[in-house]
Order: structure tokens, then C-alpha cells, then sequence
């Protein structure tokens, strides 16, 4: 039969060609097939199909089976290993999504405990919770007679009434059934093994209310030093409130130490930022024409950008565990800084550095609001870093962001938690403009007002009443620094104090003035400009604060 360009049969039977057949059966090993057997068997052969006149398959397309099996090897192996990069990324988000949750405000009342008592394990109460445990008395259990039908009939008629009999009955069972049981009871209390178990429950009931009341009593100890500003107690206070605040994200290691400087009534806290390769480095894998599997790295943004996002929350975060533990207001501000410490690295990377005073802290809401079925982008975690809400409220606080933390671009921190008793360059510029207005204040001067403010120091105005140590209209120009300050800041601040229409200027340094300036204020037209140098700036710190300010170094 024919078969047309199409594959269909076109109905056409056709014999094969003289000698076809024979060939065939000469290279397959047998001999042609006669006449009188149609089937192509020899004679005598049995009937179906034979063994020997099957060819064996022979070794063709083996080499583009295996390549097809290497290719699915590839491709499985490209798919798993997407698989598992696509897990690293939604650990990501679900770790942004769980570091900007809520945290409880660690304050001193959530911290009380109470105690419980727990009853006897046997359930019974104790002896002294029982009271007297009287024998029972068959007058509680007798049942009522029957009222008789002739009052002056006989008694002898109770015998003839069968309820009567059966409550009777009944009665004396129950009254002899807790007679045993008031006995057993009367032979256990007497018994040496309940007693000692009674008294070791006994006693550690009391020593459970002994702790209890101790703690308290403890606790209520950190609060009276805490109110006044003890070091030790806000420390321990803030750090309880921090290690609580990490609840959420235990698997992400966080941890924040706490330094309280009373000089400036200042919390800097120090956070250690998790490890760069928190976030995936790569979008997934492909598989390439030749069969390899290759990484496809994601942007440097992206990545850069979904780690500053969780940076951002988790200083929000301390911020807000800070704020919240402060019920008695302590604080005057908060200073905190992020820092990478890698291990075999040259020294900790400050990332993010926030220095916030009190009211700016109050007018911030700390943390974003969540959406739970928000789902993570092909370009990132979220939307566009510089629209993410964490990251936008924390350059409210005129935080110092990295900007390039893969490419370890590190910035400056705010202040140091060196010690407790800091030095002038240890201070941050709230610290710095804090003292400098807790000083003058206590000096007298008040309707303070700052003008201008930057990192190393700050004008304002103030005025003090007739009779002060400070009367009149005063300018106020304060800096932090070591080095000298010469004649022409003298002249400068001469010309504010003419501007603003004040009767006298203050200069004020952690430095020192050249001589210059020293012989420039002895002048008429200077006189009514005060020097006040670092020396002088430590004195007037004890003697109105009765705190000390360290050395500069």
C-alpha cells in the first residue's frame, strides 16, 4: 500500500520488487520464504512470531538520551536552587514585617508579679483551711418521719409504710459510709507521712510568697532609684525594655546596650546591626544554552536598600522601647548608633546614627503600620527606598543613614558611649545645646531661645531678671572643640549683640581664647562680652549641677 506526502494511505497495493524479500531473509539469517507458506516460516516452524527473526535493537540515539538526561538534571537543579533563594527572600520580608510590630511598654507596673497559692496536690484543703472536722451525726441523715393519718394512733404504724422504710434504708447507708470516711480522715491527719508532706508543701508555698515579695521589693527599689536618675537603674531599666522589644524577631540576634549619662539626662544606646548577608544577594538562578546553572545577582540598590529598611525598623524600634519604658520622664533624649561588627573585620561600622531629644520623640510615630498581605516585589521587599515609611520617619529624626552599607561607607556617630562621665566631644548636639541651656538656666538666665543650631555648637538669646548673675538681654554663642578662638569671633558676636538689641554677649568654648581675643574684650567697645573657657565651662557644670564633665581628649 501507498502512502501519500501526508502520511494517509491512497488505496494502491503494490507487490515488492523480484529478489527484495530474499535479500531481506538472507541478511536476517534464514531462508526465503516459499510459495506453499505464505507466512514467511520455514516449514515446520511453529505458529507466531519467532524469536530469531526479530532484529535486535541496535545502539541508536543513545547519545541524545543522555543529553536530554543532563538537561533535566540542569534544569531540576536550576529550579531548586530558585526554590531556595525564592525562601530567602520571603524570610526577608517576613522578618521587615515582624521587627516593625509593636513593642510592650517594659514599665515598672507590667514587671510586679503576684502571688497564687496552689492547694495541697491532693486536692484537700490543709488542716488550717478545713477548720474542725466534726463526726458525722445520724440526726443529719435520719429522714423525716411520715406524718401519721390518726394522730392518736400508735407509732407502731411507721412499720407499715414502705417508702418510709427505704429512706430509712438509704439514710443509714449514707450515715455509716461517711462515718468510715471521717475516720480515714481523722487516721491520715494523724499519720507522720501526710504531716511531712503537708509541711514541705507548706513551706514552699511560703517561700514562693517570700520571692515574690522580695522581687517586689526589689523592683520597687529600682523604681525610687530610677526616679532619681541612678545610672545604674535607668541602664537596667532600658535594657530590659530593649532585650523585650527583640520578642518578635528572636531568630535575628539584635542586641542594644544602654549607657545613661546624668549630665545631660541622655540614654545612648548602642545596636549591633545584623549581618549584610541577612539579605539575598541573588534574584534566582537560570540555566544557560550549554546546560550550566547560573546565579542572577540582584542590583546593588536593591540589596542595599531592602537591608537599610530593616536597619530602619530595627533602631524605630529600640527608639520606641526607649521612649516607651520612660513613663516618668528620665530622658531628655536618646542617641543611638547602629554598628556592623563582622567577625576578622578592622573595627565596628557605625550604619545609622539618630540623636533625638524628648520632644521630638514624642511628635514621631516610631514604627510604621503593618499591612499583613503586603506581598514583596520583583524589585525589592517593598517599594523604592526613599519611600519607605520606616526610613522616611527616621531622617525625620535627622538620623545619619549610610549610604552604601555592601560598600562599607560608614557615618559619623552622634556621640559615644564611652562612659558614663563623658567629655565635651563625647557629648551629641542635643547633649551639647541641653548643657549649655541647663547651665545658663541655673544661672539665671531664662525665655531662653535657640536661633541657630548645628553640630558643633549653637546661638540663642536669653534674658535674666534685675538682681541675677545674668541681668539684661544676653546673646549666647556656644561651641565644643579644641581649638582656639580668636579675635574675630569676638567681633562677630559684638555685631549680633547689636543686632539683636541685647546689652551683653557670651562666648562660650570647651576650648580655649588666644590671647588676642582675651586682650580684645579688655577694650571699651568689648566689654560687655564674657569669656567662658572649657575650664570654666567644667566649673560652672559642678557648681550648678554638681556633676562632672571630663577633660577634653
Amino acid at each position: 500500500m501507498q502512502y501519500s506526502a501526508d502520511g494517509q494511505s491512497d488505496g494502491a497495493v503494490t507487490a515488492p520488487q523480484p529478489g527484495f524479500l530474499a535479500s531481506v531473509f538472507r541478511d536476517l539469517g534464514v531462508e526465503e520464504p516459499t510459495a506453499d507458506d505464505p507466512s514467511g516460516r520455514p516449514p515446520g516452524a511453529p505458529d507466531g512470531p519467532s524469536d530469531t527473526a526479530r532484529p535486535a535493537p541496535g545502539p541508536l540515539g543513545v547519545g541524545g538520551d543522555e543529553e536530554v538526561a543532563a538537561h533535566a538534571r540542569a534544569a531540576a537543579l536550576t529550579h531548586h536552587r530558585t526554590l531556595t533563594v525564592q525562601a530567602e527572600h520571603e524570610r526577608l520580608a517576613d522578618l521587615l514585617r515582624r521587627s516593625a510590630l509593636p513593642v510592650s511598654a517594659m514599665d515598672f507596673e507590667s514587671q510586679l508579679r503576684r502571688y497564687e497559692p496552689r492547694p495541697y496536690p491532693d486536692g484537700a484543703p490543709s488542716a488550717a483551711e478545713a477548720g474542725p472536722d466534726p463526726e458525722p451525726r445520724w440526726e443529719d441523715y435520719a429522714p423525716a418521719e411520715p406524718s401519721a393519718a390518726d394522730p392518736d394512733g400508735p407509732p407502731v404504724r411507721r412499720l407499715l409504710d414502705s417508702g418510709y422504710q427505704r429512706g430509712l434504708a438509704q439514710a443509714r447507708l449514707t450515715h455509716q459510709r461517711a462515718l468510715r470516711e471521717w475516720r480515714t480522715r481523722q487516721a491520715e491527719a494523724g499519720s507522720p507521712a501526710v504531716d511531712e508532706s503537708r509541711r514541705v508543701h507548706d513551706e514552699a508555698e511560703q517561700a514562693r510568697a517570700r520571692a515574690v515579695r522580695e522581687y517586689n521589693d526589689s523592683l520597687e527599689e529600682c523604681r525610687r532609684a530610677y526616679r532619681q536618675a541612678e545610672p545604674a537603674a535607668v541602664e537596667s531599666l532600658l535594657e530590659r525594655a530593649l532585650a523585650a522589644a527583640e520578642t518578635n524577631t528572636r531568630d535575628l540576634p539584635a542586641p542594644c546596650r544602654a549607657v545613661y549619662r546624668p549630665l545631660t539626662r541622655t540614654a545612648v544606646l548602642d545596636l549591633d546591626l545584623p549581618p549584610l548577608d541577612v539579605v539575598p544577594s541573588l534574584t534566582g538562578y537560570r540555566l544557560a544554552p550549554d546546560g550550566e546553572v547560573l546565579p542572577v545577582p540582584r542590583p546593588p540598590t536593591h540589596r542595599a536598600s531592602d537591608y537599610l529598611r530593616l536597619v530602619a525598623r530595627l533602631a524605630l524600634r529600640a527608639l520606641q522601647a526607649a521612649d516607651a519604658v520612660d513613663t516618668d520622664e528620665i530622658l531628655a533624649g536618646v542617641v543611638l548608633n547602629g554598628w556592623l561588627r563582622e567577625p576578622g573585620g578592622a573595627g565596628p561600622l557605625c550604619l545609622v546614627s539618630v540623636d533625638a531629644d524628648r520632644d521630638a520623640l514624642a511628635r514621631t510615630r516610631l514604627l510604621p503600620p503593618t499591612d499583613p498581605d503586603e506581598q514583596p516585589d520583583g524589585e525589592g521587599v517593598y517599594a523604592d527606598a526613599e519611600q519607605d515609611e520606616a526610613l522616611v520617619r527616621l531622617r525625620q529624626l535627622d538620623a545619619a543613614v549610610s549610604p552604601d552599607p555592601y560598600g562599607r561607607a560608614g557615618v559619623e556617630p552622634a556621640a559615644r558611649a564611652a562612659a558614663t562621665v563623658p567629655a565635651a566631644p563625647d557629648l551629641s548636639a542635643n547633649e551639647f545645646a541641653q548643657l549649655v541651656r541647663e547651665l545658663l538656666t541655673r544661672g539665671g538666665l531664662g525665655q531662653w531661645s535657640v536661633r541657630l543650631r548645628g553640630p558643633v555648637g549653637l546661638v540663642a538669646t536669653g534674658e535674666g531678671p534685675a538682681g541675677s548673675a545674668l541681668p539684661g538681654r544676653w546673646v549666647v554663642w556656644a561651641s565644643r572643640g579644641e581649638g582656639a578662638v580668636g579675635e574675630e569671633e569676638i567681633r562677630t558676636l559684638a555685631e549680633a549683640v547689636r543686632e539683636e538689641s541685647a546689652e551683653r554677649g557670651l562666648r562660650l568654648t570647651t576650648g580655649r581664647f588666644t590671647d588676642g581675643a582675651l586682650d580684645l574684650t579688655g577694650e571699651d567697645g568689648h566689654r560687655h562680652i564674657h569669656l567662658v573657657d572649657g575650664d570654666g565651662v567644667r566649673e560652672l557644670t559642678h557648681t550648678h549641677l554638681g556633676l562632672p564633665l571630663a577633660a577634653g581628649h
